[in-house]
């Protein structure tokens, strides 16, 4: 009862974040980590295998597209039912979704096998970096079901009120992967493949508790007898298509932005554009943070038809998000300089690249905390269709068009003002779907 009291609490800044601090400091704490792996690749081992690292990340995109599709969505719709009160069936569905989870994990780990040489091979790179991008994805793949229900139980323990414990479990998993990362690379001389066993084993830590946590009856999500509810999964995987598809293109757009880059710098542009996407997504850690810590909240308010209390977790969400964006786009504007020289020493190629593309990319950080949020709001309240033409335009449609038509004009300077111009397009969209539908959900008069 102690998780379901949580969501009968007022609606007040602190109670909140209560919800929101842990799912914060966990998907930050995520995105430092990531960071701290390129900090090793790139100076332990050199730009060309950083490079490598994000040459693979439309393969892993793909992975955590349809883990986060079913999380989100499944969430969505598992809490939606907690507050109509069909907990059993709520049950039924989780174990259900969990089970599918690793089924499709174990199919896109033997897919990915069979298709990465002839992805690497198409891009003509040189003989180190291409060795290199085997290497890491190779190993990757070994953890692709830890991997996918790494990201299902982080949602699902939020919204079964254990976001401390989620927090926990990625930190710790966080500080594993640093402590293998130096040992594995540094120590037994591992290279970039230590690295993928060192993200691997780090991911792993949230699976193995999560088992163990769902597997108690005292919890309120847990393991039951599953019933193959595939009218859910049909309506988890539209509900969470939004996400997959945010997911999904921002590895497309990851190939786009490397080939670009690829064609107007080289392979000292894809290292520089790997430094900034870290940048990026350590600010964006903070808006998704607290999108998923109140998606749970706004899914059982929605569930209970309770209007007034969604009203002002919306209110005060905008209020907050519009206060994270300042915050973050003075800090890394502050920063830039003394944060790539982490990553490439000033007297190398890669530096002068990754500081003028930090400080013109930073401008997305005005627009990028709006966009998470409502495109997650929109799925939280079982709107999957909205939430996914908000993913797709802002992640996909209007990233091409920039990407197409910017470089072409300004060549590398394109490249870099490309993100700050799809995300300002971005937020028009959001605001207008926002203002549309507030009377149909009565989340705003």
């Amino acid at each position: 009862m102690k998780s379901e009291n949580a969501y009968n609490r007022p609606v007040t800044v602190g109670n909140v974040m209560k919800f929101a601090i842990p799912t914060i400091v966990m998907t930050v704490f995520m995105s430092f980590y990531t960071m701290v792996d390129g900090l090793f690749v790139s100076n332990l081992i050199g730009t060309d295998a950083l490079s490598a690292v994000n040459l693979t990340a439309p393969v892993i995109a793909f992975v955590t597209a349809v883990s986060t599709m079913l999380a989100t969505g499944g969430s969505a719709v598992i809490m939606k039912k907690m507050g109509e009160q069909k907990t059993r069936e709520a049950n039924e569905d989780f174990t259900f979704l969990i089970i599918v989870n690793v089924i499709a994990g174990f199919i896109m780990s033997c897919l990915g096998y069979l298709v990465m040489d002839k992805i690497f091979e198409s891009m003509a790179l040189s003989p180190k970096v291409l060795s290199c991008c085997r290497l890491y994805l190779s190993r990757y793949l070994i953890f692709i079901i830890p991997i996918l229900l790494m990201n299902n139980f982080t949602l699902y323990m939020i919204a079964a009120g254990k976001s401390a414990l989620s927090m926990v479990c990625s930190i710790v998993g966080g500080i594993l992967n640093m402590v293998l990362d130096y040992v594995l690379i540094a120590l037994l001389d591992m290279g970039i493949a230590g690295a993928a066993v060192a993200t691997g084993l780090g991911y792993s830590v949230t699976a193995v508790v999560g088992i163990g946590m769902f597997s108690g009856k005292k919890c309120m999500l847990h393991f039951v007898k599953p019933a193959c509810h595939f009218k859910t999964l049909l309506h988890a995987a539209a509900n969470g298509s939004s996400e997959m598809a945010a997911a999904l293109v921002t590895g497309i757009v990851t190939m786009m932005f490397n080939w670009t880059m690829l064609k107007y710098v080289g392979e000292n542009g894809v290292a520089a554009i790997t430094i900034i996407m870290y940048v990026l997504m350590f600010a964006t850690s903070l808006y998704t943070g607290y999108s998923y810590g109140v998606a749970p909240m706004i899914s059982f308010y929605y569930g209970e038809q309770n209007h007034e209390k969604l009203k002002k977790l919306v209110r005060m969400s905008l209020r907050l998000i519009g206060a994270i964006a300042v915050v973050t786009l003075v800090i890394s504007l502050v920063v830039t300089e003394p944060l790539v020289s982490v990553f490439a020493r000033p007297d190398n190629p890669v530096y002068d690249l990754a500081v003028r593309g930090n400080r013109i990319c930073s401008l997305a950080l005005i627009f990028i905390g709006l966009n998470v949020f409502v495109s997650g709001m929109f799925t939280a309240l079982s709107n999957g269709l909205i939430s996914a033409i908000l993913a797709f335009s802002r992640s996909f449609v209007f990233m091409v068009i920039a990407m197409l038509i910017l470089p072409a004009v300004w060549g590398v300077t394109g490249v870099w003002l490309a993100t700050p111009a799809a995300e300002f397009a971005a937020v028009c969209l959001s605001m207008a779907m926002f203002v549309k539908y507030r009377k149909k959900y009565q989340y705003e008069k």
